[in-house]
C-alpha cells in the first residue's frame, strides 16, 4: 500500500519482545520483592563456604587449564554434528559415511597432536 510507512509485517515480532522483556523485567522484580534478606558474616564471605579465602584473588592459572577446556568443547562438539549423522546413517547413503571418515580421521589427527604435546598431562 503506497504511503504506509510500516511494516505491519513485524507488528507481530515487536509485540513478542515486548512480552519477552515484560516476563524478564518482572520475574526479576519478582525475585526482588520476595527475597530473603538476611545477611550474616559467613555469607558475606567471597566464597559463601566459610573457609576464608587463601592468597591474591588475582592469581594466574597455568595456561594447560584452558588447553584442556579447549580440547573438551572440540570434542564436545564433535558428538554434536555425529549424532544427527548417526539418526539419518540408512537414508544418506555412502558419500555421507565417507565424509564422515573423513571429519573423523581430521579429529583424531588433532587428538593425537594435542596428546603427543603432552595437552592431557594434568600435573
Amino acid at each position: 500500500m503506497p504511503g504506509t510507512y510500516l511494516p505491519t509485517e513485524y507488528l507481530p515480532v515487536l509485540i513478542f519482545i515486548l512480552i519477552a522483556s515484560a516476563f524478564g523485567f518482572g520475574a526479576l522484580l519478582i525475585g526482588y520483592l520476595f527475597r530473603l534478606r538476611k545477611p550474616y558474616f559467613e555469607k558475606l564471605l567471597p566464597y559463601e563456604s566459610g573457609i576464608d579465602p587463601k592468597g591474591e584473588p588475582r592469581t594466574r592459572f597455568a595456561i594447560r587449564f584452558y588447553v584442556i577446556a579447549m580440547l573438551f568443547v572440540v570434542f564436545d562438539v564433535e558428538a554434536i554434528f555425529i549424532y544427527p549423522w548417526a539418526v539419518v546413517f540408512d537414508k544418506i547413503g555412502i558419500f555421507a559415511f565417507i565424509e564422515m571418515v573423513i571429519f573423523i580421521a581430521i579429529l583424531l589427527i588433532g587428538y593425537l597432536y594435542a596428546w603427543r604435546k603432552d595437552a592431557f598431562v594434568w600435573d
